[in-house]
């Protein structure tokens, strides 16, 4: 019997001609033309995506058991409100791209005022999630401070996306792919960030080909989560931080949190303390799902369980 096709594979195929059409359409004919068609095929996979609908079902379990009750109960209203949630998402995404979102446009919480330190003579790491829409933080890259951000991601077309990115006019930002953490990848990231430039990765999937994940707490339930940012933090000795992105009330609220100094460990307890900052990190994730406990966008069976899964 064959292994089931990871989440990235299923990505993989098609997507950066997905996202290059329907940036070209958005451009052509403008997003309140593209709105109902977009919204449309989220619906189509809505119907049919029983898999990404019981996945959906789970999260808002796990979320409302473990917020108790500060967040509603799943039901298929609210399931679908998630997809349409990740409709309008892909739609502002878009946007972003296409130079339509402004610096006022968005509400920054820097509690710690790291946007001083963007310019800074080294860079730090940001670490991110699938929460809203990490896409804003070329918001920080292009529109604000014009730092060079570097997205680590775990496509093999990552170049490609650059082309796209860069016909959509994004200079400051680029992305890596970062699959296998081996020597050539390790001094491209310390070379740039010796040069001020800033890396950032998503801290809630895991990577491809069986990369080191560490099992913690959830929403109350165990979970798989990478090794690789705190990883990376540790190796790279550069401070690393939280960004999250969600909309509220039609505006995007970005969160720029101080998170460690220093990852460091001494050989023999480098798992643990991997682990301890993946627990952390979760911890976190789950406090600002809760206040945005729709624009969660991980449509997979992330605690790799059927409980509490309706079809």
């Amino acid at each position: 019997m064959s292994e089931p096709q990871h989440w990235a594979e299923h990505q993989e195929r098609g997507s950066f001609w997905l996202m290059k059409l329907t940036a070209t359409l958005v451009r052509l004919l403008g997003r309140r033309v593209l709105s109902p068609v977009i919204h449309v095929i989220v619906g189509y996979f809505f119907l049919f995506g029983s898999r990404a609908r019981r996945s959906a079902w789970q999260y808002q379990q796990r979320l409302h058991q473990h917020s108790a009750g500060r967040t509603p109960a799943p039901n298929l209203r609210r399931v679908f409100g998630q997809f349409m949630a990740f409709a309008d998402a892909l739609l502002d995404k878009l946007d972003v791209w296409n130079g339509k979102l402004r610096l006022q446009d968005i509400d920054i919480h820097d509690p710690a005022n790291l946007r001083t330190q963007l310019r800074g003579a080294r860079g730090q790491m940001l670490v991110g999630a699938h929460l809203g829409n990490l896409e804003v933080c070329r918001a920080l890259a292009e529109l604000g401070e014009q730092v060079t951000m570097n997205v680590l991601v775990h496509t093999r077309h990552a170049e490609r996306f650059n082309r796209l990115l860069g016909e959509a006019g994004a200079t400051n930002l680029r992305l890596i792919q970062v699959s296998e953490l081996d020597p050539a990848v390790m001094l491209q990231l310390s070379e740039r960030l010796e040069r001020g430039e800033w890396l950032a990765i998503a801290g809630d999937r895991v990577p491809l080909h069986g990369g080191r994940t560490v099992q913690v707490d959830f929403l109350g339930q165990p979970a798989a989560f990478p090794q690789g940012p705190w990883l990376l933090a540790g190796l790279l000795g550069c401070p690393l931080n939280l960004l999250f992105c969600t909309k509220h009330h039609g505006r995007y609220r970005v969160t720029l949190e101080a998170f460690a100094e220093r990852v460091q460990w001494r050989r023999s307890q480098r798992d643990q303390v991997i682990a301890e900052w993946a627990a952390r990190y979760a911890q976190r994730l789950g406090h600002y799902c809760e206040q945005a406990p729709l624009q969660w966008f991980n449509f997979y069976p992330f605690w790799n369980s059927d409980d509490d899964a309706r079809p």
